[in-house]
């Protein structure tokens, strides 16, 4: 219990600490900050092979989805990106697209291949010859209503396209097919058609256009009808070929700003990594556009806390001091760790760093040490440098947050006090 409290009260004391003294504000910084923390994320991932190309791209992607919400507060849907992949090319020739694009294509070669003003108009059912539901028997006594059985068939297929571009729309995406027959009264209408949209992008364009997915066309009466409000907005809907593939992209969505970002590169595996890295920087920009306020990285948060810590724990006259201590102690984890990854001296480079902070923690005069309550790590050339004028920076909730998640954990493991272990099976010789 004393443990459990000590380290509740170092992380109340460590969250503190960082909101007040080593967080900066992003205004004095400005849009380097950004650029700085997106680099800083993927410093040591694959994309670090040309990282002003991929942090400029991650944070104009994030800038253009910037949307405000009913309290006034800026928000960043990083849902409302789309990372597209495409064999081919190398990494440097990804690009962005001011828009939403799609991984479809428009599911007949005579169909336009843009259209301006687009209406679009989202289905998740079949547009293809209409059948009899499962179940269900038609017995006919005269074959002369065969032909008009198959005719009514048809017909009803085309009422419901018309009443759809009736409705407005020259854009139709379905989560199912569309059959030659369907096809070619969307050709006439000089619509675009496309079939087997995944559902999440679906989703997606609903959200970014104001449209609605439509499930049926039955209405409260019992009727099937089309409603104009079931249409989504876009500026123009185009066609573009990019590699093997056809991208179908949405520009000027009405109700949400949205974008796309095409990824190039060798192989599979490659692009995966690249999403999974460039989806890490463009969170990490995110937070720092949300929370407005950044710390210097290359372990100089961990090291300040432990000596805060250590020098706020020697004010206690309690059992927790012991536990404070210690969580002081093991904060000196991350910039150890950070040394040794980069095959430098972990122990006398901790230790410069330690001096460091102290320097700035417990001289009268704060201002002229100012500049040492940021210093951290330089782990190319393995000395101690100032992060926050290097650019290495990260956003202070992640920092904050992560310590809070970790002493809850270290916690939860605390209160577990019986263990129940079963034995092994004795194996029969």
């Amino acid at each position: 219990t004393s443990i459990i409290s000590g380290y509740r009260l170092a992380q109340k004391e460590a969250v503190k600490y960082i909101n007040e003294r080593l967080s900066t504000k992003v205004d004095k910084l400005g849009r380097e900050a950004l650029i700085n923390a997106a680099k800083t994320s993927m410093s040591s991932k694959i994309l670090n092979l040309d990282p002003d190309f991929f942090a400029s791209m991650a944070v104009d992607s994030v800038l253009a989805v910037k949307s405000v919400n009913s309290l006034g507060q800026a928000k960043y849907p990083l849902k409302a990106i789309n990372i597209l992949k495409a064999h081919g090319k190398s990494s440097g020739e990804s690009r962005r697209i001011n828009g939403y694009a799609l991984n479809n294509q428009r599911a007949s070669q005579a169909m336009p291949t843009t259209v301006n003003k687009a209406k679009i108009a989202l289905l998740d059912y079949d547009l293809r010859k209409f059948k009899m539901s499962l179940g269900v028997q038609v017995i006919v006594t005269d074959p002369t209503k065969l032909q008009a059985i198959r005719d009514r068939e048809e017909d009803i297929m085309k009422e419901r396209i018309d009443m759809m571009i009736k409705a407005g729309a020259n854009v139709v995406l379905t989560t199912k097919g569309i059959d030659d027959m369907c096809m070619k009264y969307l050709v006439e209408a000089g619509c675009i058609g496309c079939r087997r949209v995944k559902k999440d992008d679906m989703k997606r364009i609903a959200k970014v256009t104001g449209g609605q997915i439509v499930v049926s066309l039955a209405n409260m009466d019992g009727d099937e009808s089309f409603e104009a409000a079931y249409l989504g907005a876009a500026e123009s809907v185009y066609e573009e070929r990019c590699g093997d593939n056809e991208l179908l992209i949405f520009e000027g969505c009405a109700s949400q700003r949205a974008g796309s970002i095409l990824l190039r590169g060798a192989n599979e595996y490659t692009l995966d990594e690249m999403e999974r890295a460039l989806h890490d920087s463009m969170s990490c920009v995110k937070r720092v556009l949300e929370s407005n306020d950044v710390v210097p990285g290359g372990g100089a948060v961990e090291a300040s806390l432990s000596i805060y810590l250590e020098n706020f724990a020697h004010t206690l006259g309690s059992r927790e001091q012991m536990a404070i201590a210690e969580f002081a102690q093991a904060l000196l984890v991350i910039p150890k760790t950070l040394a040794i990854n980069a095959a430098c001296d972990a122990t006398e480079l901790v230790a410069k760093l330690r001096a460091d902070h102290h320097h700035a923690q417990q001289e009268k005069d704060p201002a002229k040490f100012k500049e040492r309550s940021s210093s951290g790590l330089n782990l190319t050339s393995g000395a101690i440098h100032n992060c926050l004028a290097a650019g290495v920076i990260e956003p202070s909730m992640s920092k904050a947050k992560s310590i809070s998640f970790a002493t809850e954990a270290a916690i939860t493991i605390l209160r577990i006090d019986d263990m129940i272990t079963i034995a092994k099976k004795e194996e029969q010789g």
